[in-house]
């Protein structure tokens, strides 16, 4: 286990790691906890009740977060002819021709986001070693695989906080949920959205218990056990 500083170690005594917090009281001790210089993220993770080896039992799914990420998106779309103008017009920081595709199987992962027309799939599936364990794979499933007159809408999606979510190999789920500087009204609505959005992807093989536990953190900060039952009320409307 990795040594805990000082400062991590005073936080971590404002909370009770036998107690499930009520949601907004969880996001206040997160904030209160945290112990970065900087503007931290506040994660959200949940330890699902799914075997991620049964494809049955997949969790995928997209929220729009009520008041985004807090973090600056960039943003690569995969297109070719007019749809490369489209893109560009609606703001994409970067458009993958051949020496950029070249790059990013290189190393190059200078974004956050990618967005693809269904004709470059095929260039950008060979790069799926490279993106896919990072989460940066274009997929019909996630919405980033789109016509070229739907590059413009994906784009501000992703700029105004629409995050993606899924169950990993260990199954889990992480997705950030804004960041310690916002209103902790905010991030109530964010951590809503992302319960919401959740419960609906419950996959048809799910049996038994669903979400097993929920805890919130900051970047450097201590986690704080979220109580079950009252963040699977949470709906938006």
């Amino acid at each position: 286990m990795a040594k805990r500083g000082k400062k991590y170690l005073e936080a971590a005594k404002h909370v009770d790691r036998a107690e499930s917090y009520a949601p907004m009281e969880a996001i206040e001790l997160v904030k209160k906890t945290s112990t970065s210089k900087f503007d931290g993220t506040v994660e959200t993770h949940m330890r699902m009740g799914l075997d991620p080896r049964q494809a049955d039992q997949q969790v995928r799914g997209v929220v729009a977060l009520p008041h985004g990420t807090g973090k600056q998106i960039r943003i690569l779309v995969f297109a070719e002819g007019e749809a490369v103008k489209i893109a560009e017009e609606a703001g994409a920081d970067f458009v993958a021709d051949d020496d950029l595709i070249k790059k990013i199987e290189g190393g190059w992962l200078d974004f956050d986001a990618t967005i693809a027309i269904p004709q470059m799939m095929s260039k950008a599936s060979k790069l799926g070693r490279v993106l896919g364990p990072r989460g940066l794979m274009p997929s019909p499933k996630s919405g980033t695989v789109v016509d070229a007159e739907d590059i413009g809408r994906v784009i501000a999606e992703l700029r105004q906080g629409r995050v993606e979510f899924k169950l990993d190999k260990t199954g889990n789920i992480h997705v950030a949920v804004g960041k310690v500087g916002f209103e902790p009204e905010q991030l109530f609505e964010n951590f809503a959205a992302l319960m919401d959005a959740v419960q609906t992807a419950r996959p048809p093989g799910a049996k038994g218990q669903f979400i097993k536990k929920i805890v919130l953190t900051a970047t450097m900060g201590p986690g704080v056990k979220v109580d079950i039952g009252e963040a699977l009320s949470l709906r938006t409307e």
